[in-house]
């Protein structure tokens, strides 16, 4: 059964809601049977990169808060994302545009690492506190994962897929999706957001039942003819 999610490496929530995901699928007897795929969104397309402000004023500018309130904010947002084990060091976190971190995802999607670079790039911005919009930093994600550098950067500058970016944003709008994280189960049932725990154990056990029983049906139109079978006299 697929699993598509939504999401953007600068969103704090879409980190949480990966782990809680995570968490409740771990439960799942039939995770085996679970196919994950990210998807992009993009909170501010044209976001400038800008490794000298806080992400705090950074906010505080764009939204018109005050610099304490941004402040008050992140540090709620740091408490929740610690209750499932992550650290967020808003102070590190660098401003960036997250156009070529989806790229790069979607080429370590191609090469089967897309998961491990969902992870990576939420670890090096919001712990870590890396430029993900820097091709140094994605070349050194990659090699970390596995992946060829020299490959990395020629599809860095060669803007190669962007088309795909392009599409998961054309596919997002098709769905309605207004925010992020954004969850698509089997085509069927959605939830929005770092939902509790349960919503994803519960959404997941559903989707997948009837996920189940449609697959297992076996039912063919048939064109009936002269033939034997277990009840005739063949």
């Amino acid at each position: 059964m697929k699993v598509e999610i939504w999401s953007d490496v600068m969103c704090p929530f879409c980190y949480i809601g990966k782990r809680r995901f995570e968490n409740a699928l771990d439960k799942f007897d039939f995770k085996d049977k679970i196919e994950v795929t990210w998807k992009s969104f993009l909170l501010n397309p044209d976001l400038e990169t800008d490794p000298d402000i806080s992400i705090d004023q950074y906010l505080a500018d764009k939204k018109g808060w005050t610099l304490d309130y941004a402040q008050k904010l992140n540090q709620q947002v740091t408490a929740m994302a610690a209750e499932v084990g992550l650290t967020y060091n808003f102070d590190k976190a660098k401003v960036a545009n997250s156009i070529k971190a989806h790229r790069f995802s979607h080429f370590a999607k191609k090469h089967n690492k897309g998961i491990e670079a969902e992870e990576a790039l939420f670890k090096a911005y919001f712990t870590d506190g890396k430029n993900i919009d820097d091709n140094g930093t994605l070349i050194e994600l990659g090699v970390q994962m596995g992946l060829d550098a020299t490959q990395i950067e020629q599809m860095l500058l060669n803007n190669t897929y962007a088309e795909e970016v392009k599409q998961d944003l054309i596919m997002a709008q098709n769905y309605g999706i207004q925010g992020v994280p954004f969850f698509v189960f089997d085509n069927k049932y959605a939830i929005s957001g770092a939902q509790p725990p349960q919503v994803f154990e519960q959404t997941i056990a559903k989707a997948f039942n009837e996920w189940q029983q449609n697959n297992n049906q076996m039912a063919l139109e048939t064109i009936e003819g002269a033939s034997c079978g277990t009840d005739s006299n063949c």
